[in-house]
């Protein structure tokens, strides 16, 4: 696990204000605990913490560099982040202080690689999981863990006892449960077209209730027309 080198001091929480000065001078407020040690509440700059977390595993080891005494050459790992919901500017972090000679528990993320067998098949791979918990020596920490599909086929499963871990990382689970499968093709059915009537055609039924209808005309006809009155002549 590469270590990388993070500035910081240490802030004052009081007045409430005060948090937003620090943004304004390009800094981040955050706080680091753990380790047995009280809550300290820092300030680290907003560009440098960018850079060492962006595009990178967010257990990467810090080491932090401070003219306190008190914070100089700590280690630490970023243990949560807050954002701002558009931008997704770092508005708040939190360090998790961690001694190099005594493992730790985190999740570390699955990289699923290669191409498996059954989506040649027509098959669609489905990650089930996205994460792990492992416990390791916080130099030993993976940026992930690589999960190889290649040999999946269609309804094949992969569970977390089957994945390897390098070194001394060891996953933590109580079941086995599964990581990753491949699920069949799915085809939609294609609704059934009707059939366009044969020019001159009578549709089917259509023939048979004219008939019936003709005949209910008549009589509708016939009841409505007066009777006709019928007699002799008188004598």
């Amino acid at each position: 696990m590469e270590t990388v080198e993070l500035g910081c001091e240490i802030r004052q929480t009081r007045p409430k204000g005060l948090v937003n000065r620090i943004r304004r001078e390009g800094k981040i407020p955050a706080v680091i605990y753990g380790n047995n040690s009280a809550t300290t509440a820092v300030a680290v700059g907003a560009a440098e913490l960018n850079a060492r977390v962006s595009g990178g595993s967010r257990q990467r080891i810090l080491r932090l560099k401070s003219a306190s005494s008190e914070l100089n050459d700590k280690h630490v790992i970023l243990k949560e982040v807050q954002k701002t919901p558009v931008a997704g500017k770092i508005l708040h972090a939190d360090f998790y202080e961690v001694d190099l000679h005594k493992p730790l528990r985190l999740a570390v993320p699955l990289r699923f690689v290669g191409r498996a067998a059954g989506i040649a098949d027509g098959g669609i791979l489905s990650p089930l999981e996205r994460e792990v918990q492992v416990e390791c020596l916080p130099l030993e920490i993976p940026e992930a863990i690589d999960v190889d599909v290649t040999p999946l086929k269609i309804h094949d499963v992969l569970h977390i006892a089957s994945l390897t871990f390098a070194g001394n990382v060891r996953p933590i689970f109580d079941t086995d449960f599964p990581v990753v499968t491949v699920l069949p093709p799915t085809v939609a059915e294609a609704p059934v077209a009707a059939a366009a009537p044969v020019e001159g055609a009578v549709a089917e039924g259509a023939a048979a209730a004219a008939p019936a209808a003709g005949e209910k005309a008549g009589d509708k006809a016939a009841e409505a027309a007066p009777a006709k009155e019928t007699g002799g002549k008188k004598g």
